[in-house]
């Protein structure tokens, strides 16, 4: 074997952008399939012109990585800016030049069932952020009951304090009559 090759894969499994293809879904070998597909159709189109495969072949790659969820470069969105990074090219080259491994990119997410490895960690984040959530507007929900009963409260008090201001007599003063303080260890 050379320097810088791979072993073969156990059991004779072939190999998917570097990663064993039974540990790959079935939308990183189709990817992968299609991609070796493109790039031998473009070498044999325009041998002139042998940066087609390349990018072809790393847009491919790029896939495979960001379908199984083990991004190189970037974040591992399934998004064309992150298979972009992640092929190591500008943007513009799958929107204008590669319009159909973008095509089949988008469908490829789209058939996907499950969501990367990389989101694993956001979902369960995201979970915990809703449990937050819900406490914070059961106590929102509390403290609004709360605040309508001293509401209530208070105006009964004004309304009691109306009331002894009436009934005290003409000058209107409320005279508070005296109170008898207990003494601790005494007995009345």
């Amino acid at each position: 074997m050379t320097a810088g090759a791979r072993p073969p894969a156990p059991d004779g499994a072939q190999e998917v952008g570097g990663v064993e293809e039974a540990a790959v879904p079935a939308a990183a070998g189709i990817a992968a399939t299609v991609g070796r597909v493109f790039a031998m159709a473009a070498d044999a189109a325009l041998p002139t012109r042998p940066g087609d495969a390349t990018e072809t072949q790393a847009i491919t790659d790029a896939m495979v990585r960001l379908l199984i969820g083990t991004p190189l470069r970037s974040d591992g969105q399934l998004t064309i800016k992150s298979l972009a990074e992640e092929a190591g090219l500008k943007r513009n080259k799958l929107t204008h030049k590669h319009t159909g491994l973008k095509d089949l990119f988008y469908a490829l997410v789209r058939m996907q069932d499950s969501r990367p490895k990389s989101f694993d960690g956001l979902k369960q984040q995201n979970d915990e952020l809703k449990k937050k959530l819900a406490a914070l507007r059961d106590e929102h929900d509390q403290l609004g009951t709360d605040v309508k009963q001293l509401v209530r409260v208070i105006h009964v008090l004004e309304v009691e304090d109306q009331q002894l201001r009436q009934s005290a007599g003409h000058d209107g003063v409320v005279r508070v009559l005296p109170v008898q303080q207990r003494h601790a260890g005494r007995r009345p």
